[in-house]
């Protein structure tokens, strides 16, 4: 399974791949929050969503502090692949 989320994360464009990047530094984060880190359109940033969402490294859920809108974060597997992924940087030095 983890070979699917690498393989589905590489394929992805560049917008989404820094959404991934700014939730896994800064945790989970409403979309409004994602534009101001990322410094993407709404627009863009929605898309990214949807598809980190699609290969399942995203998960949406409620912001409870204002139910209008969602919190996103990533899922436990994403969580695991991005520290599998800072070991194996630190080894190949």
């Amino acid at each position: 399974m983890e070979g699917t989320q690498t393989e589905g994360l590489d394929d992805l464009p560049p917008s989404a791949k820094l959404v991934f990047k700014v939730l896994e530094y800064n945790g989970p984060l409403t979309q409004k929050g994602i534009v101001q880190e990322s410094m993407l359109s709404a627009r863009t940033v929605r898309y990214a969503l949807e598809r980190l969402e699609g290969i399942g490294v995203v998960d949406e859920d409620v912001y409870f502090a204002d139910a209008r809108q969602n919190l996103y974060k990533l899922t436990e597997p994403a969580q695991e692949f991005t520290s599998e992924e800072s070991d194996a940087s630190c080894t190949a030095d």
